[in-house]
């Protein structure tokens, strides 16, 4: 198989090399409009095809292509992708409508072509341990959750400079629900519901910065903060938090939850993880769900990594099956909570085996779209709105569960 990247930015040099080292791929190539950071990531790590553009990517040979761009530009990329044939792996977020969202569905749909979006939080260690937990019954009927993504602006100025020029403002604004992934997919990928309808209410940013103002960016966003109650098809309740201005930094990572059943509950606080139920004093997990130290990731996040910003700087828990990875990736870098490998080996087996992954294009539209219409419920003061859903993987598609 060959694998074709577009974008060469910094958070794409944590995933090159994963791409370049996994046994069943037999070339990457990387395409970007800028041909100082396409040929610095090529030198890096030995590629020798280097593309200027996403068109000659997509008139390229390639059998997929994995997608580093701008937030705002992966929707359209996707369809464009697929409709060329190409099976396609994509950063967060899937899209920043719901009608680029259908249209990715129906695209893959249509064209059978391998939809992948890049959760990262799928495979963080809470998430890991909850899912295990709540499939075996253990802990009962959902009852609700909250997970949450604090990340300061401030974190931010950087990768938008580099990526948005003299307007990084105009992007930088964007909604903090318009990338609720990190958050809605902890929930809702260990209870396999989806969200139904959803209350909002924003915080109305003065930061001197006027990043988010009307006019400033391209959503007329006012919203740094925004807060979402939601209702969920299995009538569970989850709170999700997506925090742009907020003084806060965890000591474990960014993305955290907490989720309650009937019968047993898990909790994390700052710097520890509990298991526990109505008549048992709380279990501490920790150990269990601890990152080990890993390799520096590059550029960036390496610099973050010094600073102790586990979201890149991380090894895996003890509750990551590291066993069906590659052993070609063991001593490679990871990141964001040990996610890195697992995305990636996950879309290449997928595409090898004709299996379905867990982060496919329906998984992705559940946990995608309550964010966009949560957005539209802070800009009308909070009114209940319901959550359109497009069902799930389509009996003849041609990636299966495994």
């Amino acid at each position: 198989m060959k694998v074709g990247v577009c974008g060469c930015g910094e958070f794409s040099a944590c995933f090159v090399p994963l791409f370049r080292a996994h046994p069943l791929i037999d070339e990457v190539m990387l395409a970007d409009i800028s041909s100082e950071r396409t040929a610095k990531m090529a030198d890096d790590n030995d590629i020798r095809r280097r593309l200027s553009s996403f068109d000659e990517l997509l008139e390229s040979d390639v059998d997929a292509i994995a997608i580093f761009t701008q937030r705002q530009l992966h929707g359209p990329m996707a369809v464009s992708a697929m409709r060329a044939g190409k099976h396609v792996y994509s950063a967060v977020p899937m899209g920043i409508s719901i009608a680029e969202i259908e249209e990715i569905v129906k695209t893959a749909a249509e064209t059978g072509m391998l939809y992948m979006m890049g959760e990262t939080s799928y495979y963080y260690p809470g998430t890991i341990f909850c899912r295990n937990k709540f499939e075996s019954g253990e802990m009962g009927k959902f009852v609700y959750a909250e997970a949450q993504y604090h990340h300061d602006m401030l974190h931010f100025y950087e990768p938008y400079k580099r990526s948005g020029g003299a307007d990084w403002r105009k992007i930088a604004g964007l909604p903090p629900m318009y990338y609720p992934t990190h958050s809605t997919s902890m929930i809702l990928s260990c209870t396999g519901a989806h969200a139904t309808e959803v209350s909002c209410m924003g915080y109305q940013d003065s930061h001197e910065d006027g990043i988010f103002r009307t006019g400033a960016n391209n959503w007329d966003n006012v919203f740094s903060n925004e807060s979402a109650l939601m209702r969920t098809s299995d009538g569970g309740v989850i709170r999700v938090n997506e925090m742009r201005r907020i003084g806060w930094r965890s000591p474990i990572d960014s993305v955290y939850m907490n989720f309650y059943g009937e019968l047993r509950s898990f909790e994390r606080t700052a710097m520890h993880y509990c298991y526990a139920s109505r008549d048992n004093p709380p279990e501490d997990v920790s150990k269990l769900l601890t990152l080990s130290p890993g390799l520096p990731v590059h550029g960036y996040a390496a610099e973050l990594g010094k600073k102790s910003f586990h979201d890149f700087y991380s090894g895996v828990a003890k509750v990551h099956d590291t066993g069906r990875l590659p052993d070609a990736f063991r001593n490679l870098a990871n990141g964001h909570s040990g996610s890195h490998q697992f995305l990636v080996d996950d879309f290449v087996k997928a595409l090898q085996n004709g299996s379905l992954p867990p982060c496919h294009a329906w998984n992705s539209a559940r946990w995608n779209i309550p964010g966009l219409v949560a957005h539209e419920s802070a800009k009308r003061d909070g009114v209940k709105l319901p959550i359109p859903d497009f069902g799930d993987v389509p009996a003849d598609y041609p990636f299966k569960k495994s």
